[in-house]
């Protein structure tokens, strides 16, 4: 199957991409930069936000993944839903069978953050377009590069005593992002997959608190937790700033989704794309292992030429 893969050198995309092609696909790398591109798949120039070189991008594609979001914008909500509208269109046109796209987790019933009313817009509005559209909802992935494990990475790393608000003791649940692209690969040519929202998550329901404890605990580190029930999400985006290197407007999205339960509510992938999820505490050891490896490998890149270790 000839498949298009948007984000495709971002967190996900880039692993999804070479695990599409490990499957047998045929693989599109969807990028702004395809000259910079030298991930898995064929490169091809697209910008979500110029609907003509969508078209051009998704002629002669079975199926496409939509992994795009805007975050770090104030405007974020109007941004992405133009592109999916856009992206929804030019898939209709050019003929494709099925988009999978991967949304976020949250009971409609709940009050939801800008964020997660976000990503429930998207998965409406690629549909307008009337093609098939089969959305992944997923709470806080753990990966190295991924933003929100970051975010608790950073925040555990950096800080031995912690001020919480309120929203620590929201429950979410967590998966690993191989368990995600996992999903991602096994739902493409599953037919009883095709125009649901499915939920996905790891094996354990967490408080970000337990989550942010475990983290230390695996690393040998003592955390102390102390709770402020006042600490509004604007001052909390801002302290998280200050601590991490996640930008203040992606903070601020984040933390509004942290008032909001994020757990599975339909098991139905389990029996559509059967496998056991990563336990979290592995979860967090495959990306602390993937950030090493990153590191070493970046220093190995800056050493120069010639230049090898003294025995």
């Amino acid at each position: 199957m000839r498949v298009l893969v948007t984000g495709a050198s971002g967190f996900v995309g880039g692993r999804l991409a070479p695990a599409l092609e490990e499957a047998g696909h045929e693989v599109r790398a969807m990028t702004r930069h395809p000259d910079r591109y030298d991930g898995a798949g064929k490169p091809v120039a697209g910008d979500v936000s110029d609907e003509a070189s969508l078209r051009a991008a998704l002629d002669g594609c079975d199926a496409a993944y939509y992994l795009v979001h805007s975050l770090d914008s104030p405007d974020f909500e109007d941004r992405d839903a133009a592109a999916a509208r856009s992206f929804g269109r030019a898939a209709a046109d050019a003929g494709v069978r099925r988009i999978i796209y991967l949304g976020g987790l949250g009971d409609d019933s709940d009050q939801l953050s800008a964020h997660l009313r976000s990503r429930r817009q998207v998965e409406r509005l690629l549909a307008e377009g009337g093609v098939p559209v089969t959305s992944l909802r997923a709470g806080i992935v753990i990966g190295h590069g991924g933003v929100s494990w970051e975010m608790t990475r950073q925040l555990v790393a950096h800080l031995p005593a912690m001020i919480t608000p309120r929203w620590v003791h929201t429950r979410t649940q967590p998966i690993a992002v191989a368990d995600v692209v996992r999903y991602l690969v096994g739902v493409l040519e599953a037919p009883e997959a095709e125009g649901r929202a499915l939920d996905v998550g790891g094996p354990e329901v967490l408080e970000y608190l337990e989550m942010l404890t475990r983290v230390a605990e695996i690393q040998g580190r003592r955390l102390l937790i102390v709770p402020v029930p006042l600490l509004t999400p604007q001052l909390s985006s801002r302290w998280l700033a200050l601590v991490t290197d996640v930008d203040l407007q992606t903070g601020r999205s984040l933390i509004d989704s942290m008032t909001n339960e994020v757990v599975v509510k339909d098991d139905s992938i389990r029996r559509i794309v059967p496998f056991e999820p990563m336990s979290y505490d592995d979860a967090v050891l495959t990306a602390l292992k993937e950030r090493a490896e990153a590191r070493r490998a970046a220093r190995q890149e800056k050493t120069p030429a010639g230049l090898g270790r003294i025995r």
